[in-house]
């Protein structure tokens, strides 16, 4: 198979709809999203529990899970089209890191936090360089704030925000073009947040990578000096490019506190 090459942009969505469910209880979770993320760039998505953002962020990332699917228009990640990656699969989660919200709650409880660190590399490469890994593996743990014995211990002997930080280390194991980070900052102490933003910022600076963010931290946004995006019932309502001003559609000017911060009262 011929690699794909990498586009201009990161990411591209054209009128993009993604399915969430099966069958009868199917739902449309993003109905026409427009967007484009270049390499180098971040773009952070906000909006209230239920309105599509997780959906989405699990169909741009060739993730296999049937009850998430593109159902319309179209979405160019990485130089790859997520709805038909065919064999190109590999290569579109090769070139995107994947950070799922509650990630640490799924770790595999009979693993340590080094292999599951390590996993990604290890799946796609049997015949890794097992020294060269457990190198990564420590920097990485380095880079997150955790002490390198970690790497021995199992996840139930991690707190939660200690998970989290293992996950966006594992996210981070493959060098990716482009992160997807779902609620990156849940469950991390205030004190340690900005490892997250330090390992956004530094890789956005080295080699161009993209960072796709669901958080409703206007802050966060803040600080990695992202463009904003509030989705509501699965529909952009309101946008906000980087230290712009907000800009809201007709009827959803509510959305505009999500931007600030703030979720609307009922």
């Amino acid at each position: 198979m011929r690699t794909p090459e990498l586009t201009d942009e990161a990411l591209v969505l054209d009128d993009l709809s993604v399915s969430r469910g099966r069958g009868a209880d199917a739902v449309r979770a993003v109905d026409g999203m427009t967007a484009s993320l270049p390499f180098g760039e971040a773009l952070c998505v906000s909006g209230p529990t239920g309105s599509g953002k997780s959906s989405l962020a699990i169909a741009l990332t060739g993730e296999r899970d049937h009850s998430t699917r593109i159902v319309g228009g179209g979405a160019t990640v990485c130089g790859i089209d997520a709805a038909h990656p065919g064999r190109a699969r590999s290569v579109l989660t090769f070139r995107v890191g994947y950070m799922a919200q509650d990630a640490g709650v799924t770790f595999d409880p009979d693993l340590t936090i080094g292999e599951i660190i390590a996993r990604p590399v290890a799946a796609r490469d049997r015949r890794v360089n097992l020294r060269q890994l457990e190198v990564r593996v420590s920097a990485l743990l380095d880079e997150v704030r955790l002490p390198l014995g970690a790497a021995s211990k199992f996840p139930h002997e991690l707190s939660a925000g200690m998970r989290q930080r293992v996950a966006l280390a594992r996210a981070l194991v493959l060098d990716p073009r482009l992160l997807v980070a779902d609620e990156p900052l849940a469950g991390i102490d205030v004190e340690v947040r900005h490892v997250v933003r330090d390992a956004i910022l530094r890789r956005r600076e080295e080699w161009g990578m993209a960072a796709f963010v669901i958080t409703n931290d206007a802050s966060f946004a803040a600080e990695i000096d992202a463009d904003r995006m509030v989705l509501s019932n699965g529909c952009v309502t309101a946008v906000q490019p980087a230290g712009g001003e907000p800009l809201a559609t007709p009827g959803a000017s509510s959305d505009l506190a999500f931007l600030r911060g703030a979720t609307p009262e009922a």
